[in-house]
């Protein structure tokens, strides 16, 4: 056996390992009950464990050398070996008993969280909160020093690889700019326009889930390879030919669902669609957060708020809700589906004002891993930066900095990734109107096939062989271009051209 066959063998084993541990942490955020989670804190840190003593085995060093001097290696195997570096060389730098105590934490303070949130008391979470920031800095300043990195940049470099905050900062610091002056350009167009009429509901809940299922179905989602369930916070997970997402429900409005349903379904496509030959393989994983954030954005910011979606999808909310009146109409829901508003919430923010609550929790966990602010004063900091970016003021943590789980799910460096991605998005799009003119006319028709098909063999398929950059250059011509992103801001909001 060659070394890079035993390589091969050796992280299909890993990747089996990180399937149990999806389907366990799957059921942990969705069906278990809570009287089980001291010992499903327990299971998941040793399946971690074990699965990171597997990642750093002895034999790995030797393996890579070997394996990088095997010209007989194509293309694909080539990436696999660079990305197979790219992981022993992060987890090697963690220690196990680091990454056995930062799963028993994080299983801690996500329980904490979910009763800290329902009661909008973040002061119940600061003592599980601070044991995972802790961790979350010991973790980072560990794989820095291997990278030489910073902590942030390191722990930033687990979800977007070749990411930097300096290049983030300078972005951020451009839109953050933008932002203010485009939402009131975008809310006086709204507010020139006539008022919108009422929906009015209960909507109950099953009518949304079979709504939900018609619209998975239509964007191309495999039901034998997934399904969909409730959560406290919408997610993506199980394993490889196993993606399970989930939404939750509110009886007073069925679009917060769906385009949560939608939203999901786009990484699930992502997921279902990595190539076969390499699903276990690091080659065959998704490239970045960034790339996988817009596969989610793709379909629920770009495709379904187009003009084209809600053609199609107007009769089913008609049908499942026994809608009608003007209200109904596709030319009212496009308005209600685009329309901007100052929110608290980032999960049910506008594409316009999205980006502002991305800035707002980047600062502030940059802040936090660089300890330049103490986690105490996590709330204040949070009301005070979204005022500044957005002009208003949660009343309560529960609307404020207890509303996300990536802090105590361990998630620190993840969330820029999802404007990068709205970015990514954005210009993926145009290339695929470009490149499929059927793409709009098919959605229309409540066919998704034209440009299901082009993210396929533009970047399902290509799993992690190319580093984003050429991904995305390969996929449109250009490296990201945060232009096409407020260009399409300027037409679907002002109009213009």
């Amino acid at each position: 056996m060659t070394a890079y066959a035993s390589l091969a063998g050796h992280f299909g084993r890993v990747a089996a390992m990180a399937n149990a541990i999806g389907i366990l942490q799957w059921d942990s955020d969705t069906m278990m009950p809570t009287g089980a989670a001291g010992s499903r804190a327990d299971s998941l840190a040793l399946l971690r464990v074990l699965q990171h003593e597997m990642a750093v085995d002895p034999r790995m060093s030797d393996w890579l050398a070997e394996a990088a001097e095997d010209v007989a290696l194509g293309p694909w195997e080539q990436a696999n070996l660079r990305e197979i570096r790219r992981v022993w060389t992060v987890q090697s730098a963690l220690p196990a008993d680091l990454v056995e105590a930062s799963s028993k934490a994080i299983s801690t303070c996500e329980m904490a969280w979910r009763q800290a949130r329902a009661d909008a008391d973040f002061a119940s979470l600061l003592p599980s909160l601070s044991e995972v920031l802790k961790l979350q800095r010991e973790a980072g300043a560990a794989k820095g020093e291997k990278l030489g990195l910073s902590a942030y940049d390191a722990l930033l470099n687990d979800y977007e690889p070749g990411g930097s905050s300096a290049k983030i900062d300078a972005l951020f610091d451009d839109l953050a700019a933008f932002l203010p002056g485009f939402i009131e350009e975008a809310l006086a167009a709204q507010a020139r326009r006539p008022t919108l009429s009422a929906l009015e509901g209960p909507f109950p809940i099953e009518a949304q889930r079979q709504l939900g299922l018609k619209i998975m179905t239509a964007l191309g989602y495999d039901f034998d390879r997934g399904r969909l369930d409730i959560s406290a916070h919408p997610f993506c997970g199980g394993a490889d030919n196993d993606v399970r997402i989930t939404t939750r429900y509110d009886e007073a409005d069925f679009s917060k669902a769906l385009m949560g349903v939608i939203h999901e379904t786009g990484h699930a496509l992502y997921e279902q669609g990595r190539p076969a030959a390499y699903m276990n393989q690091p080659v065959g994983q998704a490239r970045s957060m960034s790339v996988h954030e817009s596969q989610s954005l793709i379909m629920e910011m770009q495709a379904c708020r187009s003009a084209e979606f809600l053609a199609f999808a107007a009769p089913l909310m008609r049908e499942a809700f026994g809608g009608s009146g003007p209200g109904w109409e596709a030319e009212a829901l496009w308005r209600r589906y685009t329309r901007v508003e100052r929110g608290f919430i980032r999960v049910d923010a506008d594409e316009v004002t999205y980006p502002a609550h991305v800035i707002l929790r980047y600062r502030l966990e940059k802040a936090l891993i660089d300890d330049a602010m103490p986690l105490g004063e996590l709330p204040a900091a949070w009301n005070e930066g979204l005022k500044a970016l957005l002009g208003i003021t949660p009343p309560d943590d529960r609307l404020g900095c207890l509303q996300d789980i990536h802090w105590p799910s361990g998630g620190w460096g993840y969330f820029p990734t999802y404007t990068l991605g709205a970015m990514t998005a954005a210009q993926l799009f145009d290339a695929a109107c470009r490149s499929e003119p059927d793409t709009l006319p098919g959605i229309a028709r409540g066919d998704f096939s034209p440009l299901v098909g082009w993210l396929r063999s533009h970047i399902h398929g290509e799993g992690s062989r190319y580093e984003t950059d050429e991904l995305l250059t390969r996929a449109t011509g250009r490296r990201l271009d945060a232009g096409i992103f407020k260009a399409h801001l300027a037409r679907r909001y002002l109009g213009a051209d």
